[in-house]
């Protein structure tokens, strides 16, 4: 619709004249999308009410039991519909953030987790670096922004690393921080990551989140 209404002038008429129909209500288009979703929520919940308050006895139990069994079905197959479309959306916001084609982001069977900007310790004495932190359920993407006066890549990510989760090992580094914050040491084959963060519920979080993934 959002691409459509930028390109096809007639498209962009005709969705204003039809949002002035009665039945709209007043409202846009895109307000009644999520409509028929939001109506097989309620009819699987309505289903279940009315199969709680039926006897068991009573001749039409068995009617609402398969009822529900099959709104139930579809109901979880539109949400798996839906999970699988968004997490498809976050793959190529991805790719499209990082530059070049190199690294191949959107891979079948690859969930995305989680992002966020946490600091590298160093293993010699060096400065702490500030990286952006891209978390999958199979991989562990290192990147860092591209130079603000590139012409084509200002805006982008370079990406540094790719770590697979699947020989990683998660760990909590006590002691690091005297105030706030935290420390997480993730170790693979032939590197150790020291990260850090001054949020403590973001180090957490990122704990919990890299634990499951690694699980």
């Amino acid at each position: 619709i959002q691409e459509q209404l930028g390109k096809n002038k007639s498209f962009r008429r005709f969705k204003k004249l039809q949002e002035t129909r009665p039945q709209f209500q007043g409202r846009k288009l895109e307000d009644l999308l999520p409509l028929p979703l939001q109506r097989l929520h309620q009819y699987k919940h309505f289903l279940r009410d009315l199969l709680e308050n039926t006897s068991p006895g009573s001749a039409e139990y068995q009617k609402l039991a398969k009822a529900v069994k099959s709104v139930s079905e579809v109901s979880r197959w539109v949400q798996d519909i839906v999970h699988k479309r968004e997490n498809s959306l976050q793959l190529l916001r991805v790719q499209k953030l990082l530059k070049g084609q190199k690294t191949q982001v959107f891979t079948p069977g690859r969930w995305y987790i989680r992002e966020g900007w946490l600091l590298v310790v160093p293993s010699k004495g060096e400065e702490l670096k500030r990286r952006m932190f891209f978390l999958f359920s199979d991989i562990f993407i290192a990147t860092k922004p591209c130079h603000p006066l590139h012409p084509l890549n200002s805006n982008k990510l370079a990406c540094q690393a790719v770590y697979p989760l699947h020989q990683c090992v998660v760990d909590k580094v006590f002691g690091h921080t005297q105030s706030k914050g935290g420390l997480l040491s993730l170790s693979f084959p032939h590197k150790t990551l020291l990260l850090m963060s001054s949020d403590q519920q973001d180090i957490d979080d990122w704990y919990q989140s890299l634990t499951a993934a690694v699980r």
